[in-house]
């Protein structure tokens, strides 16, 4: 049974940072999970000019110190969400991607969420680049958060897109989104795309037998979804299984959208193996693209 003990949110305190805020919130009071806010800041030490500059060293900008950001952190919280909620505050100086790995190890963190934008410039914090190397590397699976989502009451889990390719991944996220819909008295959306002769390319100019070599395809991906789900899980909740043609993160989006899913569950790693793990996947493209949650699951033992 899918469960959650231990949720770490990261944060840069910026506006476009609350919908995942507000998620992890909404995760930990669902699971009755400890709840960690991190804030990485490059120093605490106050930032001063060279003295080649000014003739003495001095003072650039007023650095918080950890009370103070904590004290922010904690505003962020919404009054009517703090009771019977355990919330810790953690500001930790350091790269944002090793402090929040180190975090995760550090607290037994068994699901980190965290937006996938945040602030520009000196302070970035949540932007693309470090929402998906702490995928990559994280020991836990990842709740991503676009700007737009927003979450109230318990997760709305009900409508959940789980992209399948058959690799140990991908097979350890259909877990997953089975017993989360179960959880949440939804359906579960499979979809496998065939990528190879997508609707894009000539048929009519290549040989006849092509476009029978892609149903087959498309049927051989449909036996594996169907040999993919035990009678048990057919049973804990409504599933249904899509076969389509195309580029698969478009897909994924696609399917998405035009079902209004509140969640896709996903492996962190496809078949091309550890080189492909995230950069130029299917798994980045859909991070940066998703208008709805993405939670991204490692398969058992994997390394980074």
């Amino acid at each position: 049974m899918v469960t959650f003990t231990h949720v770490l949110c990261p944060t840069d305190l910026s506006e476009a940072s609350l919908p995942a805020f507000r998620y992890a919130v909404t995760v930990a009071k669902w699971y009755g999970a400890t709840l960690t806010v991190l804030h990485v800041v490059p120093s605490f030490e106050p930032l001063s000019a060279p003295s080649e500059w000014i003739g003495d060293p001095a003072p650039v900008g007023r650095v918080l110190s950890a009370e103070e950001v904590r004290a922010e952190m904690a505003r962020l919280m919404p009054e009517d969400s703090a009771s019977g909620l355990d919330v810790r505050y953690v500001a930790r100086a350091g790269s944002p991607v090793d402090t929040i790995i180190d975090q995760a190890l550090d607290g037994s963190a068994d699901l980190v969420v965290m937006g996938t934008h945040g602030r520009g410039g000196f302070h970035r914090l949540l932007m693309g680049s470090v929402a998906e190397k702490v995928v990559r590397l994280a020991p836990c699976p990842v709740l991503t958060i676009p700007p737009g989502a927003s979450a109230s009451g318990q997760p709305t889990f009900s409508r959940i897109l789980c992209p399948v390719d058959f690799s140990a991944a991908s097979e350890q996220a259909t877990g997953f989104a089975l017993d989360l819909a179960r959880q949440a008295g939804g359906a579960v959306t499979m979809l496998s795309v065939v990528e190879w002769l997508t609707e894009e390319e000539p048929i009519d100019e290549l040989k006849p037998d092509v476009s029978r070599l892609r149903a087959h395809m498309a049927t051989e991906a449909a036996a594996r979804l169907r040999a993919l789900l035990s009678d048990e899980s057919r049973t804990s909740c409504a599933i249904e299984e899509r076969v389509t043609y195309g580029r698969a993160h478009r897909e994924v989006i696609r399917v998405a959208d035009e079902q209004k899913a509140d969640l896709i569950v996903m492996g962190s790693q496809g078949r091309g193996g550890v080189g492909l793990a995230l950069f130029g996947s299917t798994t980045q493209q859909v991070i940066r693209s998703a208008r709805c949650p993405v939670l991204i699951v490692r398969a058992p033992g994997a390394a980074a």
